[in-house]
């Protein structure tokens, strides 16, 4: 088990909810996107009332296929400005999807409960540095700047260490680190940042991480986050993201069945209800019925 804030996520058989709020224009799920006031405090109650646990913040897109780079004043403001929003409408734990030193810091002065790099806190040299001085809760994605072979579970476990040396090197104790195994940001190329160049098919890639997470775990609470990603895209010829909702939902239940302990989704409502069934199933499993 671990903290995200006082949240308390990798419950057996409990997996929890974070809902995604989008504050980026650029972002590649134009449903997720709230830039209003009315807009993000309407969607943090909602996700609020349908389930989620904890909402993560981006101000960004890191879409690696699209470029959405912007300075890391306008990504800061948006930021600032939706943890203040939040906070003033719900009591739920915020996370915010940043791999900027900068942005981390102006978040985490604000407030914030966890920040989620997608770098894995090696994309900035002086993300550990603001990693030290607060002490958040960390979620840590795989990443590498240097192109990886096609051994996908080993490679993926290897990054994974990495990064949770890096975060025990500024004192983050175990119990406060979530792991990510980055399903969407392998790819054979990119403009976005931070992503991790691969030799292999990204789409192999990604379902054969979904299938052995168990043993990526190592022993850390794990986050999926595939809410209407790419490679549900290309499983369903569906180019839209506004069509992977079923086949979202298909790859969330499965990765929950294969041990994620956060679900991290633009979809709350309905993970909820695939959530409520598996809790359910899983249930009468146990009893033999």
């Amino acid at each position: 088990m671990a903290k995200l804030g006082k949240l308390t996520v990798g419950i057996k058989d409990k997996p929890t909810i974070m809902g995604i709020i989008n504050v980026s224009p650029e972002s590649f799920y134009k449903n997720s996107i709230k830039t209003t006031k009315t807009k993000i405090s309407q969607t943090v109650k909602q996700m609020e009332e349908e389930g989620a646990k904890i909402v993560d913040i981006g101000g960004m897109s890191t879409a690696p296929y699209l470029k959405t780079t912007i300075s890391e004043k306008q990504e800061s403001t948006r930021i600032t400005k939706a943890i203040k929003i939040i906070q003033n409408s719900s009591n739920l734990p915020i996370s915010v999807d940043t791999c900027r030193a900068t942005v981390a810091c102006n978040a985490l002065e604000n407030g914030v409960d966890v920040i989620n790099d997608v770098s894995g806190l090696k994309y900035d040299k002086n993300m550990p540095k603001i990693i030290e001085k607060f002490q958040p809760s960390l979620i840590l994605c795989a990443y590498s700047k240097k192109i990886v072979g096609t051994n996908h579970v080993t490679e993926t476990k290897r990054l994974l260490q990495e990064s949770v040396k890096i975060a025990k090197s500024v004192n983050i104790p175990k119990n406060r680190m979530i792991i990510d195994p980055a399903i969407g940001f392998f790819r054979s190329s990119g403009m976005g940042f931070p992503f991790t160049k691969i030799k292999s098919s990204w789409v192999d890639r990604d379902i054969a991480v979904l299938h052995n997470l168990r043993s990526i775990k190592s022993g850390f609470p794990l986050l999926v986050s595939v809410s209407n990603k790419s490679f549900i895209g290309e499983l369903l010829h569906k180019e839209k993201p506004d069509d992977r909702l079923y086949g979202s939902l298909a790859a969330e239940l499965i990765s929950m069945a294969n041990g994620a302990d956060v679900v991290r989704t633009h979809n709350v409502g309905a993970t909820k209800d695939i959530l409520s069934v598996y809790k359910k199933l899983m249930k009468n499993n146990k009893k033999g019925l």
